[in-house]
């Protein structure tokens, strides 16, 4: 538990409470600011007050920094393959397979659960520590945070866009060239856990160019501009380029014509969407580095790519 004094400078006045904190303690979200003011945490004149209250003069907060567990996971004995970690943040690459935190049908066995039997420490964070997150289904890289100040700088540089995330994805359809799309996405109205391609949803951007053309298959890098929920394969099937193994968006394997039997069992043993994190880039939240870090294609998607090779060639 810490204890801060603060005062908030004259030329503050006027300003909401939680705004001026906010910018007094750069480290910290104005959320979690707030939240500290709702609970009673930040006090003036050994008073609480409100996040909307204003400024009147050279006031003094009396701020008690509690670390509080901020929910009920609990840490589960679950491998983690961990890239690279500091004392600010862990890059980890997520297993196929592996639910990013808990939810409805997953409330065990996630990566949040890994991450909180791995740093029990992370139970103090939101989400423990994880900003951002990969599909059950999709291999790759993934940062988490191990602060607040990590937390906080990591989040707004995904909401600025200055994360650079690669990914990998075999996909249906010989494709002539790479492009950007650019359509929003919102959730889909005839089925809830699906989203969709909405003129009224949020905006989303993706960028694909072309890594190896197959006759009827094409090996893509994608690079995320925006990161809406199941994005890139929301986007790559509404061009007409579904993911390999994505029954979702892409529906049943679809087979050429007079392939190959081996190339048929290919197709419709690959089980989950074709779908690698590979490159992640980003600004560390302390040394200001830009740092970067790459992961092998898991060994499913090669040997994919391989029978592609021999029995689908262009």
């Amino acid at each position: 538990m810490e204890k801060l004094k603060i005062i908030i400078p004259e030329r503050m006045t006027g300003q909401r409470l939680d705004v001026a904190l906010s910018e007094m303690l750069p480290d910290y979200s104005r959320s979690k600011i707030t939240d500290w003011i709702k609970s009673g945490e930040a006090l003036i004149n050994h008073k609480t007050f409100k996040p909307k209250d204003k400024v009147n003069g050279s006031q003094m907060v009396e701020l008690t920094i509690s670390q509080k567990q901020n929910n009920d996971w609990v840490g589960e004995d679950i491998p983690l393959q961990v890239v690279f970690e500091d004392e600010d943040i862990i890059v980890l690459n997520k297993a196929v397979g592996i639910v990013t935190h808990p939810g409805a049908g997953n409330w065990s066995g996630t990566l949040a659960n890994a991450l909180l039997y791995y740093e029990p420490k992370l139970a103090t964070l939101d989400r423990a520590g994880i900003v951002h997150r990969l599909d059950k289904n999709t291999s790759g890289l993934m940062v988490v945070a191990r602060n607040e100040k990590s937390q906080k700088y990591l989040v707004e540089q995904l909401q600025t866009h200055s994360v650079s995330r690669e990914y990998s994805a075999i996909v249906y359809g010989h494709m002539v060239s790479g492009g950007t799309i650019d359509n929003p996405i919102s959730r889909d109205t005839k089925d809830r856990v699906k989203q969709a391609v909405s003129s009224d949803g949020k905006e989303a951007v993706t960028h694909y160019r072309v890594i190896d053309r197959y006759q009827n298959h094409t090996h893509v890098k994608v690079i995320l501009e925006t990161g809406r929920t199941h994005q890139i394969r929301v986007h790559l099937s509404h061009i007409g380029h579904p993911l390999i193994g994505d029954t979702m968006y892409g529906g049943k394997a679809r087979f050429p014509r007079k392939a190959d039997a081996i190339l048929k069992e290919a197709l419709v043993n690959f089980k989950r969407q074709a779908l690698h994190a590979r490159k992640l880039t980003l600004t560390h939240p302390v040394s200001e580095e830009l740092m970067s870090w790459k992961s092998p294609l898991p060994e499913d998607m090669l040997a994919l790519l391989d029978v592609l090779n021999d029995y689908d060639p262009c």
